[in-house]
């Protein structure tokens, strides 16, 4: 059985989970969010908590269910915390003349390209761009849905990833990069 499938999720207050059709919905003051759920798992929801449990009349082999069973939790999970709380994320720009701004959910960046790159992110997610003088650039990304905001911080993330000789690129906030010292260093 997984250790982490066998932890039960509290429901906190304000948030109320359904399930039907192999399909729970919560929904909190941040949004709602829905998660299909494999038939070799059996959720229960009751005072105050969604418990998961291994269906052992399922075809689906052993292994396979118990790698379910901590994957929905984790999910499920993710989910209430999201609609209860919310999730941030915070990037830097880290180079000369790296740029970036944003119309409602448009964001435009100048990363040293020979044009402007935009993209478009959907209404689930709420965007923050701060320039500052002497600061690197920032931009801060909310929304109640973690893979989503990870899927969205890993396409701006590939649009100037982080290299390792000068330390340039698109960072989490508080990421250190492990700098190389380059060819300069080989010569002697």
């Amino acid at each position: 059985m997984s250790r982490i499938g066998k932890l039960p999720i509290s429901i906190p207050a304000g948030v109320t989970v359904t399930q039907k059709d192999g399909i729970v919905t919560v929904k909190g003051p941040k949004g709602e969010l829905s998660q299909k759920v494999d038939s070799s798992i059996i959720v229960k929801i009751e005072d105050a908590q969604i418990v998961f449990e291994i269906d052992e009349n399922s075809p689906v082999n052993y292994k396979q269910k118990q790698a379910f069973h901590g994957l929905y939790r984790s999910l499920v999970n993710n989910m209430v915390v999201g609609v209860s709380e919310g999730y941030k994320k915070e990037m830097e720009l880290v180079g000369v003349g790296y740029r970036v701004s944003n119309q409602g959910n448009l964001i435009e960046f100048a990363l040293g390209y020979t044009h402007p790159i935009f993209i478009q992110l959907p209404s689930e997610v709420k965007v923050e761009t701060k320039s500052e003088r002497n600061q690197n650039p920032q931009i801060i990304l909310e929304s109640c849905d973690k893979q989503l905001l990870g899927l969205i911080c890993a396409k701006i993330r590939s649009f100037r990833m982080p290299e390792p000789y000068k330390g340039k690129g698109i960072l989490f906030k508080g990421e250190v990069i492990r700098r190389k010292s380059g060819k300069s260093a080989a010569a002697k």
